[in-house]
């Protein structure tokens, strides 16, 4: 049984392409709930098709399927905008779990008190697009990345802790460790900041987490 036979057993309507240039023509024109993406794929890299659907601007979740064990692969696939990983082989159980945490953590939360897009200096976001620019570029965030951006934007001046960006952003279940705030902080900034060693935008407040600073 293939692994769209499986997922459709589970529920789930599946799309599939069987080779890089299929898979990038697809994940670019068409819409997906999730794009499960295998590193190795015939004709080219799961990691170059996320790379450049991220600086297309597109925030579907990726979740990358990868038989490599070396931390350096799990870490270029997150520096280029996927959301989770998992090693191949593995459990249909596990699959079917990190598929739940990743919608879970990039659902969109609607905000009451959020307009449609917010803008400072060369930074905007446009919340009905999920999408962010700089100088009009478009950005090549992840979903979490534009999750944790978002989050700061909508309480922007108050001093917000890693445990909170954690139940927030990533999820109670989720439970990554308060590393990952600081990791992806670092992405965040060396993205939409000018200068990421003098960050004007989110601030570091020493003891307690960050702030965004408008």
């Amino acid at each position: 049984m293939t692994l769209t036979d499986r997922l459709e057993s589970e529920g789930f309507t599946v799309e599939s392409a069987r080779d890089a240039k299929s898979g990038l023509q697809r994940a670019t024109e068409e819409r997906f709930d999730m794009i499960l993406l295998d590193v190795m794929l015939p004709g080219g890299s799961g990691l170059d098709i996320c790379r450049t659907i991220r600086q297309k601007g597109i925030q579907t979740p990726v979740l990358m399927l990868t038989a490599r064990g070396q931390v350096v692969d799990r870490v270029v696939g997150l520096k280029l905008g996927a959301d989770d990983y998992l090693v191949k082989p593995f459990e249909m159980a596990e699959l079917l779990a990190r598929i739940e945490a990743v919608s879970r953590r990039t659902r969109p939360t609607p905000s009451p008190s959020t307009t449609d897009s917010f803008q400072i200096g060369d930074l905007r976001m446009d919340f009905r697009r999920a999408e962010v620019s700089k100088n009009g570029t478009m950005l090549a965030l992840s979903a979490r990345e534009y999750k944790l951006l978002r989050y700061f934007v909508e309480h922007r001046g108050a001093t917000l802790s890693r445990d909170e960006l954690l139940n927030e952003v990533w999820g109670y279940n989720a439970m990554p460790s308060t590393r990952t705030v600081d990791v992806h902080v670092a992405w965040l900034r060396q993205k939409i900041e000018d200068n990421p060693r003098h960050p004007k935008h989110i601030l570091t407040v020493h003891g307690l987490g960050y702030k965004f600073s408008d």
